[in-house]
């Protein structure tokens, strides 16, 4: 019996050992072909440098300057680069929940990003939208202190939510009045729906966002304030996007009942991509200037 519980766990170890290698190995993949496609673009061509000319009494000799063929490293993703070759945590996300947002961003970046949440994968989310912009809103100021001192480059913000698990029921309720479900407004800042955040950094209302992910506040205990607010407030903003085309949002831990029920109501099944493991890929299209029903 002690033999085969030996044998499981490590067996077990050992599993967990693979995954962590194989996220590491997926990170500095996409990081490198970044690299490549950034040093692959064509460098803004310089105005040329006037040409030295000599003159002797017998001849005159012209040089053309050398050109310059060489593209620096940005700062910030040379210090993701370091930071997840070097590092032994493994990330929030799975693989393939991380792929999901990685072919996105191959195809949209650089792009406007926002990430409800701060956490050791905000380096790489940064670095695959390097060009872009990408920012994140994190609740706890101390946790924000920490990782601005590694990463000063990173864009974040700090909020405050008012919302607690415990009250998701309540909440879900309010969420299906006519106020909060009504398509002729979807303007965040003055609305009426007790469900929306209007006590967000300007930044979220002042941009148009082309990706959301949802992977904050805390929600693991009734105390926690939940993501119910984050999920709904990401959904309106989409659809307020007052350019053409979607906005793709992503909710993380649907496995849990708020992020699965609350992202089902109000960024809606049908609107949804795909799904892997505990992560769910919405489309969301602009209702400025179409008449459509808040779910499909």
């Amino acid at each position: 019996m002690k033999a085969k519980l030996s044998s499981f766990l490590r067996k077990m170890t050992w599993s967990r050992i693979q995954n962590t290698l194989h996220i590491k190995l997926l990170l500095l993949s996409l990081l490198l072909l970044f690299l490549f496609l950034l040093l692959l673009r064509p460098t803004p061509s310089s105005p040329p440098s006037p040409a030295i000319t000599t003159t002797a009494s017998t001849s005159t000799t012209t040089t053309a300057p050398a050109a310059a063929c060489y593209s620096k490293i940005p700062e910030s993703l040379a210090e993701t680069i370091i930071h997840y070759a070097t590092s032994n945590t493994t990330p929030q996300q799975t693989h393939a929940e991380i792929s999901v947002t990685a072919r996105v961003l191959r195809h949209r970046s650089p792009c406007r990003f926002l990430v409800f949440g701060l956490g050791l994968d905000s380096p790489m989310w940064a670095g695959l939208n390097h060009g872009g912009r990408t920012a994140f809103l994190e609740e706890d100021e101390s946790w924000i202190a920490t990782v601005r001192a590694r990463f000063p480059s990173l864009e974040t913000y700090h909020v405050r939510y008012d919302t607690r698990v415990r009250d998701a029921d309540a909440l879900m309720e309010i969420g299906r009045r006519p106020e909060c479900s009504s398509t002729e407004t979807t303007e965040l800042r003055g609305s009426l729906c007790g469900l929306a955040l209007k006590g967000l950094p300007d930044v979220f209302y002042d941009e148009e966002w082309d990706l959301i992910m949802v992977d904050a506040p805390t929600g693991w205990i009734p105390e926690a304030p939940g993501r119910m607010g984050a999920i709904y407030t990401a959904g309106m903003a989409a659809r307020g996007r007052k350019a053409e085309g979607e906005t793709d949002v992503f909710v993380h831990d649907v496995d849990r009942k708020v992020e699965d029920e609350f992202s089902k109501e109000f960024l809606c099944e049908g609107y949804l991509r795909e799904q892997v493991g505990r992560l769910r890929h919405f489309s969301i299209p602009s209702y400025r200037k179409k008449k459509l029903p808040f779910c499909p």
